[in-house]
Protein backbone atom coordinates (compact mmCIF):
# COMPACT_ATOMS: atom_id res chain seq x y z
CA UNK A 1 0.00 0.00 0.00
CA UNK A 2 0.71 3.74 -0.19
CA UNK A 3 -0.16 6.45 1.91
CA UNK A 4 1.06 6.90 5.62
CA UNK A 5 -0.99 7.34 9.11
CA UNK A 6 1.67 10.01 11.24
CA UNK A 7 2.51 12.67 13.54
CA UNK A 8 3.57 15.68 12.53
CA UNK A 9 3.95 19.30 14.00
CA UNK A 10 1.08 21.20 13.91
CA UNK A 11 1.48 23.81 11.34
CA UNK A 12 3.61 21.69 9.10
CA UNK A 13 2.06 22.39 5.52
CA UNK A 14 -0.54 20.05 4.06
CA UNK A 15 1.14 18.39 1.05
CA UNK A 16 -0.67 17.61 -2.27
CA UNK A 17 -1.56 13.96 -1.07
CA UNK A 18 -2.73 14.81 2.36
CA UNK A 19 -6.50 14.33 2.87
CA UNK A 20 -7.11 14.40 7.05
CA UNK A 21 -5.51 16.01 9.54
CA UNK A 22 -7.08 15.77 13.08
CA UNK A 23 -5.39 18.69 15.81
CA UNK A 24 -4.47 17.01 19.11
CA UNK A 25 -3.84 18.63 22.23
CA UNK A 26 0.15 18.05 22.30
CA UNK A 27 0.31 20.71 19.34
CA UNK A 28 0.80 18.00 16.76
CA UNK A 29 -1.40 16.82 14.11
CA UNK A 30 -2.33 13.16 12.83
CA UNK A 31 -1.90 13.20 9.14
CA UNK A 32 -3.48 10.94 6.59
CA UNK A 33 -1.18 11.03 3.42
CA UNK A 34 -2.54 8.91 0.78
CA UNK A 35 -1.80 9.47 -2.97
CA UNK A 36 -3.85 6.50 -4.11
CA UNK A 37 -6.29 7.35 -1.70
CA UNK A 38 -7.01 3.53 -0.39
CA UNK A 39 -7.72 5.37 3.02
CA UNK A 40 -10.72 6.62 4.41
CA UNK A 41 -11.14 8.12 8.21
CA UNK A 42 -15.01 7.33 9.95
CA UNK A 43 -16.29 8.68 13.00
CA UNK A 44 -18.59 6.05 14.29
CA UNK A 45 -20.87 5.59 17.28
CA UNK A 46 -21.69 2.32 18.25
CA UNK A 47 -19.89 -0.71 17.83
CA UNK A 48 -17.02 0.18 14.95
CA UNK A 49 -17.30 -4.01 14.13
CA UNK A 50 -21.07 -2.99 13.10
CA UNK A 51 -20.30 -0.28 10.76
CA UNK A 52 -20.86 -1.16 7.25
CA UNK A 53 -17.60 -0.85 6.08
CA UNK A 54 -16.41 -3.72 8.55
CA UNK A 55 -19.67 -5.54 9.37
CA UNK A 56 -19.33 -8.20 6.32
CA UNK A 57 -15.99 -8.58 6.45
CA UNK A 58 -14.39 -12.31 6.66
CA UNK A 59 -12.14 -13.05 9.63
CA UNK A 60 -8.92 -11.71 10.12
CA UNK A 61 -5.97 -14.06 8.49
CA UNK A 62 -3.84 -14.26 11.81
CA UNK A 63 -6.68 -15.12 14.60
CA UNK A 64 -8.27 -18.31 15.07
CA UNK A 65 -11.44 -17.65 12.94
CA UNK A 66 -9.43 -18.04 9.86
CA UNK A 67 -8.91 -21.83 9.46
CA UNK A 68 -9.00 -24.34 6.47
CA UNK A 69 -12.38 -25.47 7.44
CA UNK A 70 -13.74 -22.39 6.99
CA UNK A 71 -11.80 -21.74 3.71
CA UNK A 72 -12.67 -24.13 2.30
CA UNK A 73 -16.80 -23.73 3.70
CA UNK A 74 -15.97 -20.28 2.06
CA UNK A 75 -14.91 -21.72 -1.70
CA UNK A 76 -17.20 -24.36 -2.27
CA UNK A 77 -19.32 -23.08 -5.60
CA UNK A 78 -16.77 -19.92 -6.10
CA UNK A 79 -15.66 -19.95 -9.93
CA UNK A 80 -13.52 -17.28 -9.12
CA UNK A 81 -9.78 -17.97 -8.85
CA UNK A 82 -8.09 -18.47 -5.77
CA UNK A 83 -6.26 -15.38 -6.06
CA UNK A 84 -8.84 -13.17 -6.64
CA UNK A 85 -10.54 -14.87 -3.82
CA UNK A 86 -8.19 -14.74 -1.55
CA UNK A 87 -8.48 -11.44 -1.70
CA UNK A 88 -12.07 -10.97 -1.64
CA UNK A 89 -12.30 -9.52 1.79
CA UNK A 90 -15.61 -10.93 2.37
CA UNK A 91 -13.86 -14.14 2.23
CA UNK A 92 -10.64 -13.06 4.64
CA UNK A 93 -9.65 -9.34 5.65
CA UNK A 94 -6.45 -8.01 4.72
CA UNK A 95 -4.71 -10.30 2.15
CA UNK A 96 -3.38 -7.75 -0.07
CA UNK A 97 -2.13 -8.38 -3.56
CA UNK A 98 1.40 -8.85 -2.82
CA UNK A 99 0.87 -11.67 0.23
CA UNK A 100 -2.02 -13.25 -2.22
CA UNK A 101 1.05 -13.97 -4.76
CA UNK A 102 3.69 -14.95 -2.04
CA UNK A 103 0.93 -17.05 -0.12
CA UNK A 104 0.04 -19.35 -3.66
CA UNK A 105 3.46 -19.61 -4.29
CA UNK A 106 4.40 -21.14 -0.72
CA UNK A 107 1.32 -23.00 -0.85
CA UNK A 108 2.21 -24.34 -4.56
CA UNK A 109 -1.38 -23.67 -5.54
CA UNK A 110 -1.59 -21.71 -9.26
CA UNK A 111 -3.29 -18.98 -9.13
CA UNK A 112 -5.87 -19.29 -11.97
CA UNK A 113 -7.21 -22.58 -10.18
CA UNK A 114 -11.06 -22.14 -9.67
CA UNK A 115 -11.76 -21.70 -5.39
CA UNK A 116 -14.28 -23.60 -5.35
CA UNK A 117 -11.94 -26.62 -6.56
CA UNK A 118 -9.16 -26.40 -4.16
CA UNK A 119 -9.69 -29.12 -1.12
CA UNK A 120 -9.55 -29.13 1.71
CA UNK A 121 -6.02 -30.25 2.40
CA UNK A 122 -4.69 -27.65 -0.05
CA UNK A 123 -7.25 -24.89 2.41
CA UNK A 124 -5.10 -26.09 4.97
CA UNK A 125 -1.52 -25.28 3.42
CA UNK A 126 -2.55 -21.96 2.21
CA UNK A 127 -3.98 -20.86 5.40
CA UNK A 128 -0.88 -21.76 6.97
CA UNK A 129 1.19 -20.18 3.85
CA UNK A 130 -0.90 -16.85 4.21
CA UNK A 131 -0.13 -16.79 7.97
CA UNK A 132 3.51 -17.75 7.94
CA UNK A 133 3.03 -15.17 5.47
CA UNK A 134 1.93 -12.32 7.07
CA UNK A 135 4.37 -13.10 10.07
CA UNK A 136 7.49 -13.21 8.23
CA UNK A 137 6.16 -9.54 6.33
CA UNK A 138 5.14 -8.29 9.92
CA UNK A 139 9.02 -8.98 11.24
CA UNK A 140 10.48 -7.66 8.11
CA UNK A 141 9.00 -4.26 8.60
CA UNK A 142 6.50 -5.03 5.23
CA UNK A 143 7.44 -4.20 1.55
CA UNK A 144 8.11 -0.69 1.07
CA UNK A 145 7.33 -0.08 -2.33
CA UNK A 146 7.17 3.69 -4.44
CA UNK A 147 6.64 5.62 -1.60
CA UNK A 148 5.26 3.35 1.34
CA UNK A 149 6.66 4.00 4.93
CA UNK A 150 6.11 3.18 8.40
CA UNK A 151 4.58 6.60 10.42
CA UNK A 152 8.09 7.12 11.60
CA UNK A 153 9.49 7.02 8.26
CA UNK A 154 11.63 3.85 8.70
CA UNK A 155 11.26 1.52 5.67
CA UNK A 156 10.10 -2.12 5.83
CA UNK A 157 12.12 -4.91 3.93
CA UNK A 158 9.99 -7.86 3.25
CA UNK A 159 10.41 -7.28 -0.59
CA UNK A 160 14.04 -8.69 -0.02
CA UNK A 161 12.67 -11.98 0.40
CA UNK A 162 10.07 -12.54 -2.57
CA UNK A 163 9.64 -15.47 -4.11
CA UNK A 164 7.25 -14.28 -7.05
CA UNK A 165 6.01 -11.10 -7.14
CA UNK A 166 7.79 -8.30 -9.10
CA UNK A 167 10.36 -11.39 -10.37
CA UNK A 168 8.79 -11.81 -13.99
CA UNK A 169 11.12 -13.16 -15.57
CA UNK A 170 13.78 -14.32 -12.85
CA UNK A 171 14.27 -17.32 -12.56
CA UNK A 172 12.39 -19.31 -9.88
CA UNK A 173 14.02 -19.20 -6.14
CA UNK A 174 13.20 -22.97 -5.54
CA UNK A 175 12.88 -24.79 -9.22
CA UNK A 176 14.98 -21.96 -11.65
CA UNK A 177 11.71 -21.85 -13.81
CA UNK A 178 11.18 -18.39 -14.80
CA UNK A 179 8.32 -16.34 -13.28
CA UNK A 180 5.48 -15.49 -15.20
CA UNK A 181 3.36 -12.98 -14.93
CA UNK A 182 -0.34 -11.94 -15.88
CA UNK A 183 -3.15 -9.83 -14.97
CA UNK A 184 -6.35 -10.98 -12.83
CA UNK A 185 -9.24 -8.45 -11.31
CA UNK A 186 -7.06 -5.18 -12.57
CA UNK A 187 -3.89 -6.70 -10.18
CA UNK A 188 -0.32 -8.70 -11.40
CA UNK A 189 -0.55 -12.12 -10.62
CA UNK A 190 3.11 -13.28 -10.57
CA UNK A 191 3.62 -17.34 -10.42
CA UNK A 192 6.41 -20.19 -10.87
CA UNK A 193 5.01 -22.23 -13.80
CA UNK A 194 6.62 -25.30 -12.32
CA UNK A 195 6.01 -25.02 -8.73
CA UNK A 196 2.51 -23.85 -9.17
CA UNK A 197 0.70 -26.12 -11.37
CA UNK A 198 -2.80 -25.95 -11.44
Amino acid sequence: MSGALGVVPVRTPAGKHDHFELVLDTGSALRLTDPRRFGSIHRVRGEPEQHVLLAGLGPEPLSAEFDAQGLHRNTRGRRASIKETLMNARVVAGVGNIYANEALFRSRIHPRTPAGRISLQRCAALVSAVQSTLHEAIEAGGSSLRDWHHADGSLGYFQQRYFVYDREGEPCRICGALIRAIRQGQRATCYCPRCQRR
